[in-house]
């Protein structure tokens, strides 16, 4: 970054090649702590519920697998985690051998669950308790941003300590920023969702709209993509839509969970949210449907029936 003095060798070491262990090896962690130890060069123990996916990761990628987050956590520098809920984090810090009773003093626990902004301040409480820092950093740009090393990191938590782990972060962020205290990066994640859900259901209301008024959906795409109604979404998804697959992204059933977090969220600061949970029902339409693993582009299917 300009203006930022260069880093001597003894801080490149201390910040660039520390010791880190990941917590949850699935579509999303399994890539994320590869490009740890690939691209970061660090030295990466991990953990995961199966076993065999531990065993899988580590004869790919040279790192140790260890047998409860506990184990993993011991020693570390750093420890990622990244599972599916709220409950499954609470199990692997502060459940039995959870990465709490295994954290160093002065280590920092990164979070990249996306969870609530509650679950988040409870265990920033309690690794301040016991002498270590906590961040909550939950992820956009799904498993192929995983798989890339380019996902976006919404994050919550001290200054100190996320300016510690930002260029751990980095082996798997294209972006990554500190949003405020604990909690903001969950916050920011419920943010990132909502406005997600409403974007799809537009895009979805605009393809099934052009096909019944017999338009050529390419060529109408190709024309107002060019201008305000232009999105990621539009960009990325369209095509796949328009022919009726949705096996390329985030998950209905996961979107559902995080839709979840948002209108509790919402219940609890006072915010409105219609939009956000007209289309949580489209996704329970589409569940109905048998689309629980489709992907978020799948409303549009719900229109087609």
């Amino acid at each position: 970054m300009p203006g930022t003095p260069a880093k001597t060798h003894q801080q490149f070491r201390e910040q660039d090649m520390a010791k880190v262990a990941f917590l949850g090896l699935g579509v999303m962690g399994f890539p994320m702590a590869g490009h740890l130890a690939a691209k970061g060069g660090h030295e990466v123990t991990v953990y995961n519920r199966t076993a065999a996916k531990s065993k899988a990761w580590a004869e790919k990628f040279g790192g140790r697998a260890a047998a409860t987050p506990k184990a993993a956590a011991e020693g570390q520098d750093f420890v990622m985690a990244c599972v599916g809920n709220d409950d499954d984090l609470r199990a692997v810090t502060i459940g039995a051998d959870g990465a709490f009773s295994g954290m160093k003093p002065g280590a920092v626990f990164v979070d990249h669950t996306t969870a609530s902004a509650e679950v988040a301040r409870q265990l920033d409480a309690e690794a301040t308790k016991r002498g270590f820092q906590f961040i909550d950093a939950p992820v956009s740009g799904g498993q192929a941003g995983a798989e890339n090393g380019v996902l976006t990191v919404m994050c919550g938590g001290a200054e100190a300590a996320y300016k510690q782990a930002e260029p751990v972060i980095a082996s798997y962020a294209r972006m990554c920023k500190l949003l405020g205290p604990a909690g903001s990066g969950q916050l920011t994640k419920m943010v990132n969702q909502i406005c997600i859900a409403g974007l799809v259901e537009g895009l979805s209301e605009g393809i099934h709209f052009a096909k019944k008024a017999g338009l050529d959906v390419g060529a109408v795409i190709d024309t107002i993509s060019k201008g305000a109604a232009q999105s990621w979404q539009m960009e990325n998804r369209y095509k796949t839509m328009n022919e009726g697959k949705f096996d390329f992204g985030f998950a209905v059933e996961w979107m559902r969970k995080d839709l979840s977090i948002c209108l509790a969220e919402a219940r609890r600061n006072g915010a409105s949210l219609p939009v956000t949970a007209l289309v949580d029902n489209f996704y329970a339409e589409v569940e109905k449907m048998g689309g629980k693993r489709w992907d978020t582009s799948s409303l549009l299917a719900r229109l087609q029936r």
